[in-house]
């Protein structure tokens, strides 16, 4: 009878046993997420506890989620919620989850620069991949004071923009964009570009906006240093570049498939066509591919180029205007061929 006794006792026991070591498993250890991929969530300064409950219930299993949900209502998080862009992996727990978010564990994330033609649209593609609103980030490179800060002017502060992808937090301050942008500039300028600058007598901004004019005329990467020799030509012999992607920068209007005379005699120092040398800064954010093609630009003695007549997105090169009229006869042929206004 004592041995029955016993069992009768020691099964219940086992069971407690088994469920307090079980219930704290099945609601703190186990995976928050249903999903078999990583999950992020964004955490800006609006949220609060309960909206960052929200933006995780969708991809939660409920026993999980209330474990989450005790440790984040009852564990000081709602006085410590932090920014940032958090990652939720296949079998984080509960209690790793709380704890990435309440110390501030984010994951980083890979930020493109594009090369775009204008500060403003950069800021709004930069606005839609951060925590910053576009308008912040305009205001900041517009800014004399961030220019000067940085070594540059509103003209030429587009030329710090090396376009590359980069791994930042999504959270990053405004001025931390820039002093990485600064410092992801200097390192690309190293000393074997800075040497090529020099030995054309050209500035890194004057180098990159030469460049810009370069990405304007051809997407063509293999073309590219054929032109920069065209344009460095010109250059030495103080020729002005009458470069027509200058024209369509200067009037703001990048749709114009063809600039006529009329437009040449646009008021403004990006024209080309009325002021000598370069323009006071970048008519893009320049490509790499841009930049070095000026660096390693091709040597001859090309004057003039004009765009082929076959819409190949290149160009007839040449040494004489008369030559040079010539070309630009097929290409004004082929235009009024294809109806192109």
């Amino acid at each position: 009878m004592k041995i029955a006794n016993s069992n009768k006792y020691l099964v219940p026991a086992v069971i407690g046993i088994v469920l307090v070591i079980a219930l704290p498993f099945y609601f703190f250890f186990r995976s928050v997420s249903t999903l078999n991929e990583p999950h992020y969530i964004y955490i800006d300064a609006d949220d609060t506890q309960d909206s960052v409950i929200n933006k995780i219930k969708p991809i939660a299993s409920p026993t999980s989620m209330a474990g989450l949900q005790t440790l984040l209502r009852h564990a000081g998080y709602s006085n410590n919620v932090k920014t940032g862009r958090y990652a939720i992996l296949p079998g984080d727990g509960a209690i790793t989850v709380y704890r990435h978010l309440k110390n501030g564990f984010q994951e980083s994330m890979h930020l493109t620069i594009p090369e775009v033609r204008t500060i403003d649209r950069l800021a709004s593609i930069l606005g839609r991949k951060l925590m910053l609103d576009s308008a912040t980030i305009a205001s900041a490179i517009y800014s004399q004071d961030t220019c000067i800060k940085y070594g540059y002017d509103t003209c030429t502060i587009a030329a710090m923009f090396i376009p590359n992808t980069y791994d930042v937090y999504w959270n990053v301050s405004v001025e931390g964009l820039l002093k990485r942008m600064q410092k992801e500039h200097d390192r690309f300028w190293n000393e074997d570009r800075k040497a090529k600058a020099a030995n054309l007598k050209l500035t890194p901004n004057e180098i990159t906006t030469l460049a810009s004019i370069i990405d304007e005329e051809t997407a063509n990467n293999n073309e590219k240093p054929m032109i920069a020799g065209m344009y460095i030509n010109r250059l030495r012999k103080n020729m002005p570049l009458q470069a027509d992607p200058t024209i369509k920068f200067a009037l703001k209007d990048f749709t114009l498939k063809r600039i006529y005379n009329k437009l040449l005699k646009v008021d403004s120092p990006y024209n080309t066509y009325t002021h000598e040398g370069l323009p006071p800064g970048p008519i893009k954010i320049a490509s790499i591919k841009g930049i070095d093609a000026v660096l390693n630009h091709v040597k001859h003695e090309y004057l003039y180029m004009c765009a082929k007549e076959d819409f190949s997105g290149t160009h007839n090169f040449a040494k004489t205007y008369s030559e040079h009229l010539k070309n630009a006869a097929k290409y004004t042929k082929a235009l009024n061929e294809k109806g192109i206004k």
